[in-house]
């Protein structure tokens, strides 16, 4: 702290300061630089940063309202979106006179007009007490007499959890740490969703409830992911929680570079998201229909006969698709997801959108045959149209039988031809079999008494595959025809030994059976003749 670290700490705040002079920053720099203490004030154009100069804390008002506030934000981050909020419910209705000061006893409070407005701090403390915006963000008051912490903002997130910042609940304080969203994206004030994180299994997991429902969980820790949150290494934070007899906590660590920003914020909508980041990383869709338990989103909801898994409220411009009679309800305690409920609920709703589109408050609703074109501000209207389709899942899936059905198809049918072809080969080889059986066992080639040579003990028989037949006949070419016969042409040869041989090949046009064939075959015996028995002319 300034008041510690002498002059080094001096030099430091003073090059800090020059660097955001010439950077552009809004306020003045206190003379303690990151720190107040008893009799020190702030007002409306002074504010403190943190000795790195990465943090801000002062007073600010939002846009399109004239309503100032108290937090922190990124000093570099161009849309100065703020981490942290003092007052979110007690905004303070005119800046002018506004302080945030350290009374005598200690307690941390914004003043206006000389009247308190808020007790930030409510621990009393010595009268050496002093409120240190730190490195990480935390802005922590201080007993320096004592060496107590009386109050941190670290112990009362708002929207916003910072690298460091804790979610869960201090089992002997019962102090809970969780986040809760804006109303609005230009109203800092307690919106419908909290997230908090709960014991799961073996570690936990973390769970927003929508006015005190649940209504999104994220499934269990597990070796730095959850099962529905869509984190990667590309965030630059780890991911780390204590489950003890003292606490339960969950917790994000950033890498510290200057210049990053990380933080994941609970949008109005119930929604993470992480750092400038308009997407979601919690879920893929605007709202939770009741009926998605592979999003995360509760089912415990009753889904409504007239909707089903194709029904989802997709984001539509102008102009609106169809005719819609527009009802109207401009009750500012109503945001998005509360028009997306009654029209989720309502089976002749088919459209809505805020009725206030720069506040994001109040509802209209778009049943049928009027134009549903609503605009009180001037400014661009977003609607949400009801719409019947698949999910992506769903989609992807169709995708994929479509795609495979023609493969399992061609597969199935190849594997039919093939196993055909098989039975065929086989019944075809067993014909083989039972002609050349029967052809050996006829009583005339049998008859050894018909057998001239008395040496000839058995028969002389071979066996010739179709390929060395047509290596031999020159593929039965013309030219090595010798004649015709009743049962087919005759052809010369040689055999790949040199040995000269005659064949006769079965035509498939002749008038004469198989049978007729091998028994003539069969009667075929001389002293200078050899019988050759070709398997292939018998089924070819």
């Amino acid at each position: 702290m300034a008041t510690k670290d002498g002059g080094s700490v001096n030099l430091i705040s003073f090059l800090i300061f020059a660097f955001l002079c010439i950077w552009g920053l809004d306020c003045s720099l206190v003379p303690g630089g990151n720190t107040i203490g008893i009799g020190d004030e702030l007002d409306s154009s002074t504010c403190l940063v943190s000795q790195d100069g990465r943090f801000t804390l002062g007073f600010f008002t939002l846009p399109y309202t004239n309503n100032s506030y108290f937090g922190i934000w990124y000093t570099y981050d161009e849309q100065a979106n703020k981490v942290w909020i003092a007052n979110p419910n007690t905004p303070i209705l005119n800046n002018s006179g506004i302080l945030l000061t350290i009374d005598d006893t200690g307690i941390l409070k914004i003043t206006s007009g000389g009247s308190i407005t808020v007790n930030i701090s409510d621990q009393v403390g010595t009268d050496n007490v002093t409120a240190t915006l730190y490195d990480s963000g935390n802005f922590v008051l201080i007993d320096q007499t004592e060496g107590r912490i009386l109050w941190e903002s670290f112990d009362h997130p708002t929207n916003t959890l910072l690298p460091g910042m804790k979610l869960g609940q201090n089992l002997r304080t019962g102090q809970n740490w969780s986040l809760t969203s804006w109303m609005s994206t230009d109203d800092a004030s307690s919106g419908a969703f909290t997230m908090s994180w709960e014991r799961a299994q073996e570690s936990g997991q973390l769970v927003i409830y929508r006015r005190e429902e649940v209504y999104w969980k994220s499934g269990v820790l597990r070796n730095q992911r959850f099962e529905y949150l869509r984190v990667g290494n590309v965030y630059q934070y780890n991911l780390g929680y204590v489950s003890n007899n003292d606490e339960i906590s969950f917790i994000i660590y950033g890498d510290g570079e200057i210049g990053n920003t990380p933080r994941w914020v609970l949008s109005p909508n119930g929604q993470i998201l992480f750092a400038d980041s308009t997407s979601s990383i919690s879920s893929s869709d605007d709202f939770c229909y009741g009926y998605e338990s592979n999003t995360g989103c509760a089912t415990e909801w009753v889904v409504p006969e007239c909707r089903d898994r194709n029904n989802k409220f997709k984001l539509s411009t102008p102009p609106f698709p169809g005719d819609l009679l527009p009802t109207i309800d401009d009750n500012e305690s109503l945001i998005l997801t509360d028009c997306m409920e009654r029209c989720w609920k309502n089976c002749t709703c088919l459209g809505f959108a805020s009725s206030d589109a720069v506040l994001q408050r109040g509802c209209v609703f778009g049943t049928r045959s009027t134009d549903f074109q609503i605009n009180k501000t001037g400014y661009t209207d977003y609607k949400y149209v009801l719409v019947s389709q698949n999910s992506s899942k769903g989609i992807k899936r169709k995708i994929v039988v479509v795609a495979i059905s023609p493969l399992v198809l061609l597969l199935g049918l190849f594997c039919y031809l093939r196993i055909r072809k098989l039975i065929i080969q086989g019944e075809e080889k067993e014909r083989r079999k039972k002609y050349l059986r029967e052809l050996t066992t006829l009583d005339n080639f049998n008859n050894e008494n018909d057998v001239e040579i008395e040496e000839m003990q058995g028969h002389d028989m071979k066996i010739f595959s179709f390929a060395s037949i047509v290596a031999a006949t020159n593929n039965f070419s013309g030219e090595n025809k010798l004649g015709q016969g009743g049962f087919g042409p005759v052809y010369k040869g040689r055999l790949s030994e040199g040995q000269e041989i005659a064949i006769k090949r079965l035509s498939k046009t002749s008038k004469q059976g198989l049978v007729e064939f091998y028994w003539i075959l069969s009667y075929l015996k001389h002293r200078s003749f050899k019988l050759y028995i070709l398997s292939y002319f018998f089924i070819n």
